[in-house]
């Protein structure tokens, strides 16, 4: 098994798909993942700024 590599996801999106790829790089189910960045934007405002980082310098996932 290969490196794993961060992307972002096209297909079931709901936004950038940051959330969705986040997801399946840590094997987590995608609904969890979004509440806990929502949680995160909510309290800290650092979710907010994680997100467009990502979804700015996140490349697509290939063979989307």
């Amino acid at each position: 098994m290969g490196p794993r590599k961060l992307y972002r996801v096209q297909e079931g999106r709901k936004l950038c798909g940051v959330c969705m790829g986040v997801a399946e790089y840590l094997n987590m189910d995608v609904t969890l993942v979004r509440i806990l960045w929502a949680a995160a934007t909510l309290c800290w405002s650092v979710g907010f700024w994680a997100y467009l980082l990502c979804a700015i310098f996140l490349p697509d996932k290939p063979g989307a």
